[in-house]
């Protein structure tokens, strides 16, 4: 377990975006990201008290990508409201909103460079989906040198099997503490966090 004192935390909340919330478009994977809404608030509430960064980091694709030429429809397209935060979700001003081209928060985007400038450690990683763009930005994240935690209960994925089994494979895995699966609860505790009034 790591030192809570020793550590500089940011908040990353992948892929809440729009397009995945809306209705019409029947994803299955929309109720379960409905369900992850409100204790990614109250995480943002408790690292906005504390002052510690927020980043948003959302799909922003353009339709000839070549990701779309598989079985993936275009959707997240760069400059539409489909790319956009939903607006259930404290998105504020003074946060962080990055586009990304791929699934990785950290891929051609200067994250890495940012979070390193603002000294922190360790990254929290919310959003959407556990086994894809979720995944990807916390190995990543492993891989430009930051301790990373999986917020089991701020995650989803197309179904709570494919959910619970990804976080499986990671509670033991040989980079524990480095990486880790934790609930949102455990990291409040953790951190002593309260959320500002």
């Amino acid at each position: 377990m790591q030192n809570p004192q020793l550590e500089k935390p940011a908040l990353l909340i992948i892929d809440m975006l729009k397009d995945v919330f809306k209705e019409s478009h029947n994803y299955p994977i929309t109720p379960h990201a409905k369900k992850i809404v409100e204790p990614i608030n109250r995480l943002i509430g408790g690292f906005r008290a504390k002052g510690w960064p927020i980043v948003f980091s959302n799909d922003a694709y353009h339709e000839d990508d070549f990701i779309f030429k598989g079985r993936m429809n275009p959707h997240a397209i760069a400059g539409t409201t489909g790319a956009e935060v939903i607006d259930e979700l404290d998105f504020q001003e003074q946060d962080y909103w990055l586009p990304k081209p791929r699934f990785s928060a950290f891929f051609q985007t200067g994250l890495e460079n940012w979070l390193h400038e603002r000294e922190i450690t360790l990254c929290a990683v919310a959003g959407i989906a556990t086994h894809f763009c979720v995944i990807t930005t916390v190995m990543d994240a492993v891989c430009h040198d930051f301790k990373v935690v999986m917020l089991e209960d701020c995650c989803a994925a197309f179904t709570e099997d494919i959910h619970r089994q990804t976080l499986n494979s990671y509670r033991r895995n040989p980079l524990y503490p480095l990486l880790r699966v934790s609930t949102s609860d455990e990291l409040y505790d953790e951190f002593g966090l309260t959320i500002a009034e």
